[in-house]
């Protein structure tokens, strides 16, 4: 395995530095059991919803399973420990719900080309 240089460690750095302020970031999360909906609110001032059920690993779960939810990090990801789940948020907002995998067997071999668009 290759030491890391100064080099790349700077350029690392350099694009931590700019995910912070360029990737949807949550600032909270919570379910909203009145409209069955994941709410995550950036640190942009936006917030953004999903219906949970759409999502790989809460399909089944419950409102009290789906209230446990916490920010990973920096507020790039949401996870589930009780259910094991985890989503990026970056990935909720472009229409990405699961693995490739789950979005082809839930929505259809033609999804990847619909969320393109």
């Amino acid at each position: 395995m290759a030491e890391a240089s100064e080099e790349m460690f700077e350029t690392a750095l350099r694009r931590g530095e700019l995910d912070l302020v360029t990737r949807p970031r949550a600032r909270a999360a919570r379910y909203d059991a009145a409209q069955g909906h994941i709410v995550i609110d950036l640190v942009s001032g936006a917030t953004f919803s999903f219906p949970a059920h759409l999502a790989q690993g809460l399909e089944q779960a419950t409102a009290d399973q789906l209230a446990q939810v916490e920010i990973l990090g920096a507020g790039f990801g949401l996870h589930w420990e009780a259910l094991d789940a985890d989503l990026t948020v970056d990935g909720l907002m472009a229409g990405r719900f699961g693995s490739a995998r789950y979005m082809a067997e839930r929505f259809g071999k033609g999804w990847q080309a619909e969320a393109a668009a």
